[in-house]
Order: structure tokens, then sequence, then C-alpha cells
């Protein structure tokens, strides 16, 4: 091996073990003993393996309520937001209206706007709709996702229209096109897009604690805030509530690593 590529392959193991050390270490602190958050040296690694800290955090909080109003605001938050951005790409990117363009780039130019700059006027619409402390009004502010329709559309366009061709004269409906063959063969980025749309609603905190006032209605990130104080931390169950916060977004990316490699790869290549 030349001595350029033993450089990189101990830069990247190093960068590797830094990414990866802060998510090692909480869930080892998930099962630490009191006395270890203490102890000099830090310890490293659990004395046992003991699951009190996960049972404290479960039973003295509204932990388990929490991760399902998180669960369920980002699964059906990310179905609906990627079934309107796959919809929408596929409008813009098959069929000719007048006005696709300026729909496309209109959609497009609402990604230069913060999202910070609307959170009142967001707020104000959702209060003025009774939505507040709802599931809806938790995604109200995640279902459209300009981002998502054009990664779509680009992936979209690189189909030869041939396909869409051949599929009209077989009898295929539009739908049945998207579905079939459209999707299909853009899975990967359809993929990541989705595990990027569920992990974002997932970590989303400042929209949830606005838009929600009863502590049951509240998601995993507002509500985790809930489990310490300055003046009276308990390290076990907040790293244990931590280390189940980690857990989705972990199992998903574990799952689905193979698809997200293609997906940014193909993404990279689109436009």
């Amino acid at each position: 091996m030349r001595r350029d590529e033993v450089v990189k392959a101990i830069v990247a193991t190093l960068l590797g073990l830094i990414l990866v050390f802060p998510i090692y270490y909480t869930f080892a602190a998930s099962f630490f003993e009191v006395h270890q958050f203490s102890a000099s040296p830090p310890h490293l690694f659990p004395t046992n393996f003991s699951l009190h800290n996960y049972a404290r955090a479960l039973r003295e909080s509204l932990l388990a309520r929490f991760m399902f109003n998180s669960l369920f605001v980002s699964i059906v938050g990310s179905i609906i937001r990627m079934a309107v951005a796959i919809l929408a790409a596929f409008a813009t990117a098959y069929f000719n209206f007048r006005g696709r363009n300026f729909l496309f780039f209109f959609v497009l130019g609402t990604m230069m706007l913060p999202t910070d700059a609307l959170i009142i006027e967001n707020y104000l619409m959702v209060s003025r709709l009774g939505l507040l402390d709802t599931y809806l009004g938790i995604m109200a502010t995640y279902l459209l996702a300009p981002v998502q329709m054009f990664m779509l559309r680009q992936a979209f366009k690189t189909l030869p229209n041939t396909f869409r061709e051949v599929a009209m004269i077989d009898g295929c409906s539009d739908l049945d096109f998207l579905t079939k063959i459209v999707l299909p063969m853009t899975r990967p980025i359809v993929l990541t897009l989705s595990l990027h749309s569920f992990v974002t609603i997932w970590n989303t905190y400042l929209w949830p604690l606005l838009v929600t006032n009863n502590p049951k209605m509240r998601t995993v990130q507002v509500g985790i805030t809930m489990l310490g104080y300055a003046e009276n931390l308990d390290y076990g169950p907040i790293f244990a509530a931590i280390s189940l916060v980690l857990l989705p977004s972990l199992i998903l990316f574990l799952l689905l690593r193979k698809y997200i490699v293609e997906g940014i790869a193909s993404g990279s290549m689109v436009g």
C-alpha cells in the first residue's frame, strides 16, 4: 500500500472514531451506575448492563408517550411529504401544461425562504385553524418539501422518455407508470429522501415546542428536556432517554445504508 493511501486510511479511521465515539458513549453511559458519572478518570465501559436507567426513564416521565408522538408524526408526516413530492415531481417532469415551469420554479424559490422567518405566520395560521395541540398542527409545516420535489424531478428526468411511450403503448396508465417503472428505477434516491424526511421531522425541536402546550402532545425532542434540571440532574435516565431517541434513526440508517450510498451517488449526478 502506498504512503498516501496509508495516510488516507488513517485519517478516515480517525474521523470515523470521532464521529462514532459520542454515539457509543451515549449508549454506554445509559448503563452506568450513579458513581461512574463522577469517577476519575472517566469510565468508558459500564460495570454491568442493567436496564435500570431505561426503566426509570420510562417510569418517571412521559417518555413512552413522547416516543409515540414523535414516531406517529415522523412516519405519517414523511409519508404525506414524500407522496406530495413524488406526485409534484412526476407531474412537472412528464406532463406538459401551461405554467409548468413557473410552478416548478415558484416552489423551488420557497427554498430560499428561511424557515425561522415564517415561523410566526405559520403559528398564527395553525392557531386560527384550531390545530394547536394536535398531530396535524405539528406536521403542518412539513407536508410540503421543495427540496424533495426538486431532487425527485431531476431523478425522474434522467429516465428516457421512450420508457413512458412504450408503457403507454402497452396500456399502462400514468399511475402504473409511476408506481411500477419510475419509482422502482429511482428507489435509492426515493428511500434516501424518505429517510431524510423522517430524520428531519424526528429531530425538530422549535416548532413542536411552539404548537404544543399539553405535555401529552409533545414530541420526544421537546419532552426530553423535561427529564432533568440544573439543580437535580440524574444522568443515568437522561442518557437512557437519549439512547432511545437515537435508536429509530440509527436503525433506519443501518437498514437502508446500501440505498443511501446509491441515492447520494445518483443524486450527485442528476440535473
